[in-house]
């Protein structure tokens, strides 16, 4: 499944609100090529059950269906399948802004 150009941004302005909400850090909307803000973003096919969790080396923030997280030693496509493992499926997955390929994504989600 590919985003749209707007919902990948607004996925992603969620994020930078939601982690400046988690820690108490003002920012402003950025483009989505920002290099501030959270390394990786997932969004979740059902909210999260926990508003915190560690999933693939690294501590994810999550609100509703979408998680952020600092980045982590492990390939973007482990840090999702890990994920998935803590969440269940993953419909859209960045990493330093780029989105993870479908057939990744795919892969994410155990297909």
């Amino acid at each position: 499944m590919t985003l749209s150009r707007t919902n990948r941004l607004s996925i992603f302005v969620a994020a930078l609100a939601y982690t400046a909400a988690v820690f108490g850090v003002a920012t402003a909307p950025a483009p989505l090529e920002a290099k501030d803000g959270p390394y990786y973003i997932a969004k979740l096919a059902q909210p999260a059950s926990d508003e915190r969790a560690v999933a693939g080396g690294v501590a994810w923030a999550c609100k509703n269906d979408i998680c952020v997280a600092n980045k982590g030693t492990s390939r973007p496509i482990n840090v999702c399948r890990d994920l998935n493992r803590e969440f269940g499926e993953i419909t859209a997955f960045t990493a330093r802004g780029k989105e993870l390929e479908a057939d990744k994504l795919a892969k994410c989600n155990g297909n």
